[in-house]
């Protein structure tokens, strides 16, 4: 069982107005400080509700209970202002002498940090630490007229029930960290401080920028200038111990000099004084720091983040362009791109200060404006979940444009991202595909699991729209901020006035997983009623070049309104007959009507130079034109994405009656006892930890020795296919037995079984350590369902094709684990072989239930231990009415992976030689 000392050791997180607080352990010598707290630091009302009573020799005993020596089923957290190092809170919980599962709670705050969410965020933190001794229930005592109290039980988001004895209340909290109301409440608690702390970052009153030259072309000056021409509505003070004047600004030698606090400072400093400027900006009261120097060391970056966590400043960059406001009530622009953002509802977020560069310009180019930009450079603290939450809120941005080189909490992230994606599109360009796979994984899973796949599979779950280069994120941000979303169908008409182009449009919609579908007899018969004798009205509509203008919209109006197709791509080249000299004017009827449909209308222009610009409709909306229909499908193709995502239900993890987690941690964490650098599990452990989480493994009887091996073949061959056994040789770190002659069917028959022994016992020598016995399973279809654990992403649940032609198919398909009912239904509709699953030719379908359930299981068993580095069930059995997997591998690492959803703010590692 985890100890007090062993309860992770600190953790900064925002409080609900978004400043900082140090979560840790209590020990003695916090003794003076919890004595304190309780006797001059809360009202004797406050006292009376914790003590229920005044008790003068409370304070003492309560400092003296908590600061005794660690030990088992107690945990005592205590949060601290991060600066003075003042205690402003505690919490408390023991276990019951009679039932370890249940321990009781108690929790006080100073009475100046009321209000400001600090005992939820005490109390978050002790679900993560009891849960991790085995705490199930949390028991708190209470007055019946202590409202705070209660209504901190009410918001947790844990099940609770109260129970009433005359003035006092019972309550019991059931601890489930991974239930869905809890998460929930976790999440819109953590979402509300960072917004809190956002704030004046993004909508400052006031901005200092700390490093100005007075030389024209610096980093600096170049930024005051764009601050002050930009329209910036707050007072503007630049920082320059030298200089009297910049730019006509009256300049100030210091922070201290300046005439107010600013709520936020840009720094552009040498890299060997940022971090002492960061602590002048925190000792003066400013509140966001845009840091945009770069090449700060280790020992730099980490001086830099603790004076930003201990004056609860939230910090962009360093090495970042800065950022950009376009709200008119604010106007800041404190970026040095080469051009100002326009005012837009696109919220922008940059890691690479190159990609931010011309991400803003060719938006620019098309005519998309930006609500904020923000690079967020080496990303010490504030990241795109930061921005997606505020964006969500804002009123403003309506498509949020993400380019991130990395995830800090890509869990955290995914769920901020499901959340947000439901009001607005959310795309990314998918960098790093080129990363070579895990060339040295040993198992099917592990192999799969490259971190192209892992990064995919976030996106999938998320809704998150990933494209493969800039040009595609704006080709398909043009469409998606333009026009309605196609329907689930994915069905296009084309519509050209040159047959050719029209073939290859057509072409490029399948190429990208659109459907052309023939047109409906009367939609075609409309169709040629309006357009010239000679014209093709299958689908692709070839209107011929000889069709004026107003015929090319009819027939555009009447696809988009017939139901039979959910988006219309209309491919002109510019010809020599008619008026219209250009493709453009060819338009001129289409953008006199309104720019948006009920479907999606784009174009494709042949004699157009831009990849993708707006054509501008009479009534201020406006359509995409594209320059070849490679793009214009494409864009088309990830807005069907988007629909089928939103269309499926918001569904939360699918339950796995039965489990016992603890079980299984318990046999996992005995296991790494022995084995401290971990290592693959013998088959009976194999089975037992498969066997808590109600995997379906074939019965199997584990042997050493020949006599044992021939006994077991007698009791399972009573069920084994046509009375054969399957034999498989096993030794420490073995990974593949077919390609090794590790693997032996047989009949049942004593001599026929120790013929088999005998040749494993000959092959492999001292290096066979048993051999597994199990009953021959009838054919089916063979599926593989695996694990295998990123470091970075968490577990990875990867689900295809099985068998020994598992590679060479290589049909897999893969989800962050733990999974939900939407996720698993995705899962088994998106392989190539999925025909197979629901009945193939003279094929049986497969137990979709019983398959639903296993990957269920799996998925929870994924995320319940973290120490599970692979796991490789290969194949799973599959008939109609049964489901057995025949051969399973685990593999487990000693690793604590943090919570994912517990409230903490990033902490970089310590700068060498110094302490934590």
């Amino acid at each position: 069982m985890v100890t007090q000392s062993e309860v992770p050791r600190t953790a900064e997180a925002l409080l609900a107005d978004g400043t900082v607080v140090t979560i840790r352990p209590l020990t003695p010598g916090d003794h003076d400080a919890i004595a304190d707290l309780h006797a001059r630091r809360m009202s004797p009302e406050n006292q009376r509700l914790r003590f229920f009573g005044i008790s003068r020799r409370a304070p003492e005993l309560t400092a003296d209970r908590l600061c005794t020596p660690p030990r088992p089923g107690f945990v005592a957290l205590g949060a601290f202002e991060p600066d003075s190092g003042q205690l402003v809170g505690v919490v408390e919980c023991e276990t019951e002498a009679d039932d370890p599962s249940r321990a009781e709670l108690a929790v006080a705050v100073a009475d100046d940090w009321h209000h400001r969410g600090v005992a939820t965020l005490l109390i978050e933190h002790l679900v993560h630490a009891a849960r991790a001794q085995d705490i199930h229930v949390l028991l708190a005592d209470a007055l019946a007229d202590n409202h705070a109290m209660h209504k901190v039980f009410t918001d947790l988001g844990l099940a609770t029930n109260r129970h009433w004895a005359d003035a006092q209340v019972r309550i019991e909290a059931v601890l489930d960290e991974t239930s869905t109301p809890y998460l929930d409440a976790v999440e819109a608690r953590g979402s509300r401080a960072d917004i809190a702390s956002l704030r004046p970052l993004l909508r400052p009153r006031s901005v200092a920028v700390v490093g100005v030259s007075r030389r024209p072309g610096t980093v600096g000056h170049s930024l005051l200038l764009k601050i002050r021409h930009g329209g910036f509505t707050g007072s503007l003070w630049p920082v320059n111990p030298h200089a009297g004047q910049i730019d006509g600004l009256l300049c100030f030698p210091s922070l201290d000099a300046l005439p107010g606090t600013p709520q936020l400072a840009v720094l552009a400093v040498p890299a060997n004084q940022v971090a002492a400027v960061a602590e002048e900006c925190g000792q003066r009261g400013v509140r966001a720091l845009v840091v945009l120097t770069s090449g700060l060391s280790r020992t730099q970056s980490t001086r830099l983040l603790r004076a930003c966590r201990r004056h609860s400043m939230r910090l962009v960059g360093p090495n970042c362009l800065g950022l950009a406001v376009t709200d008119p009530e604010v106007g800041l622009d404190a970026e040095f791109g080469r051009t100002a953002p326009k005012p837009g509802a696109a919220g922008v977020a940059v890691q690479s200060g190159g990609v931010g560069i011309a991400l803003m310009e060719q938006l620019d180019a098309l005519g998309i404006g930006v609500s904020d930009f923000v690079s967020l450079g080496d990303k010490y603290d504030v990241s795109g979940n930061d921005l997606l939450q505020w964006w969500e809120q804002d009123g403003r941005t309506r498509l949020a444009l993400l380019h991130l080189e990395s995830f800090g909490n890509p869990r955290a992230f995914s769920r901020t991202a499901r959340r947000v994606a439901r009001s607005m599109p959310i795309l990314t360009v998918d960098a790093g595909r080129s990363v070579a796979g895990r060339r040295g994984a040993a198992s099917h899973t592990a192999a799969a699991a490259t971190p192209t796949v892992t990064r995919q599979a976030l996106f999938t779950q998320a809704g998150i729209t990933a494209t493969h280069s800039i040009a595609e994120l704006v080709e398909t941000a043009a469409l998606l901020d333009s026009q309605p979303l196609p329907g689930i169908t994915g069905t296009v008409a084309v519509v050209s006035n040159a047959g050719g182009i029209g073939v290859l449009a057509a072409d490029a919609c399948t190429d990208h997983g659109l459907t052309v579908p023939e047109l409906p007899a009367p939609l075609a018969l409309r169709l040629a009623e309006l357009l010239p004798e000679g014209a093709a009205t299958a689908n692709p509509v070839d209107a011929t070049a000889a069709a004026p203008a107003e015929t090319l919209v009819a027939a555009v109006d009447a696809l988009a309104e017939s139901g039979a197709v959910e988006a219309v791509l209309l491919c002109l080249a510019p010809t020599a007959l008619g008026a219209a000299r250009t493709a453009e004017e060819a338009l001129a009827p289409l953008l006199a009507g309104p720019g948006r449909r009920t479907r999606p209308v784009a174009a494709v222009l042949l004699d157009q130079r831009e990849p993708v610009r707006f054509l501008d409709c009479a009534d201020g909306s406006r359509i995409p034109a594209y320059a070849d229909a490679q793009s214009a499908a494409r864009a088309l193709a990830q807005a069907l994405r988007r629909s089928r995502w939103l269309a499926q239900p918001m569904s939360s993890e699918r339950e796995t009656p039965g489990s016992r987690p603890t079980e299984a941690a318990a046999l996992v964490e005995r296991y790494l006892g022995q084995h401290p650098d971990g290592g693959w599990l013998e088959p009976p452990l194999v089975a037992r930890l498969l066997d808590c989480y109600g995997l379906p493994l074939v019965d199997a009887i584990w042997c050493q020795g020949e006599d044992s091996v021939v006994e077991a073949a007698r009791v399972l061959a009573r069920t084994g296919e046509g009375g054969e056994v399957v034999l498989k040789a096993h030794w420490p770190g073995q990974i593949h037995k077919s390609g090794l002659g590790a693997l032996r069917v047989t009949s049942a028959e004593d001599e026929q079984v120790r013929a088999a022994y005998r040749a494993f016992a000959a092959r492999f020598g001292e290096r066979l350590d048993g051999v597994l016995v199990q009953p021959r399973q009838a054919t089916g279809t063979e599926l593989l369902a695996g694990v295998a654990q990123d470091p970075v992403f968490g577990p990875l649940v990867v689900f295809g094709a099985g068998g020994t032609t598992a590679d060479l198919l290589d049909d897999r398909t893969a989800r962050l684990a733990p999974l939900t009912g939407t996720d698993i239904s995705a899962m088994l509709t998106s392989l190539r072989t999925t025909p197979l699953l629901f009945g193939y030719r003279d094929r049986p379908p497969v137990d979709l239930e019983r398959l639903e359930d296993v990957l269920a299981r799996l998925g929870r068993m994924a995320a319940d231990l973290p120490q599970l580095a692979e796991a490789d069930l290969n194949p799973l059995i599959c008939g109609p009415h049964s489901i057995v997997c025949v051969d399973a591998r685990v593999r487990v690492e000693p690793r604590r992976i943090p919570d994912p959803y517990l409230r903490r703010l990033r902490r970089l590692p310590d700068a060498p030689g110094e302490p934590a």
